[in-house]
């Protein structure tokens, strides 16, 4: 791939992401993956799928984007969060 595709790509992915935040939870020794589950299901609106795969990828991998969006939508999604004891972080 040639230097100008690589720059081409690049400005295509952030306009298509354009102002989207990201909720990113990251793995604790304190809560079980049922709580991690039922949670990211109550508040992020996950399917139960979602929530477990997201909840086996913090706990492999250290950290997963659990949801992307606007920023008013997810202040209050990472707030529930974090008030339910998961390590999480709006960015």
């Amino acid at each position: 791939m040639s230097t100008q595709e690589q720059v081409q790509e690049a400005v295509v992915t952030e306009n298509q992401v354009g102002n989207l935040h990201e909720i990113v939870l990251y793995n604790d020794d304190v809560n079980t993956f049922d709580h991690v589950i039922e949670t990211l299901i109550r508040v992020c609106e996950h399917t139960a799928e979602q929530a477990e795969q997201c909840a086996l990828l913090v706990h492999y991998k250290g950290k997963c984007t659990v949801k992307t969006g606007d920023l008013t939508k997810l202040k209050p999604q990472c707030a529930a969060l974090l008030e339910a004891g998961l390590s999480a972080e709006l960015i």
